[in-house]
């Protein structure tokens, strides 16, 4: 008859319950983050000059995505002139580098709304925006966080993912830029998107 050890069978069970709960969180974690693949669900909106655009905007040039809404406080306008730089930095390489400022509000952000807030930045962004259903397929299908939140007085603003998407020419999300990354770093990763 063998006599087991307690200690053993105790350690083997807390490294079972271990590599369990890391996969669990492994998961978990695959689940919450931003797709890695491509973009794959049709929608249907306008850009801030009118001019319908759908899901092909994401392949053939790559690209930086931001979502956000006109009325944010800080985020959005630090962010769309930090977008502004980088394309001024990279110059004429950064041509082919499409950038998009997608609307997670787009009851007050009408196409003449962000026509006027985009090229306050640069001419180089380009708002997109339409209706509440159509701009929830893009934040879905690219699995980015945008809900409506009560603030004073009857209004709201809105809590959204504040890092840009690096999309590549063949629509797939290549990373994420987050908020107030350093510039060089930055500009590596766009540039690593371009290739």
């Amino acid at each position: 008859m063998t006599v087991r050890n307690p200690a053993a069978i105790a350690f083997a069970g807390i490294s079972a319950l271990f590599v369990a709960i890391l996969i669990g969180v492994m998961a978990w974690v695959g689940i919450d983050s931003p797709r890695t693949g491509r973009f794959d669900a049709s929608f249907s909106l306008v850009d801030d000059r009118g001019n319908p655009v759908d899901q092909s905007m994401f392949k053939g040039s790559p690209s930086l995505v931001y979502f956000g809404y006109t009325h944010c406080p800080e985020v959005c306008p630090t962010t769309l002139f930090e977008v502004a730089g980088y394309l001024k930095e990279l110059g004429e390489e950064g041509m082919p580098l499409k950038t998009y400022f997608f609307s997670v509000d787009p009851e007050r952000d009408t196409p003449e709304v962000m026509h006027g807030y985009v090229t306050a930045f640069t001419d180089r962004i380009t708002g997109v925006t339409g209706t509440p259903a159509e701009i929830r397929k893009v934040i879905d299908g690219w699995r980015v966080h945008a809900a409506k939140l009560p603030g004073a007085d009857g209004d709201y603003h809105m809590s959204h993912t504040m890092s840009l998407l690096l999309i590549g020419a063949d629509g797939r999300l290549k990373g994420l830029l987050p908020y107030g990354a350093d510039q060089d770093q930055a500009l590596e990763k766009i540039r690593d998107t371009l290739l």
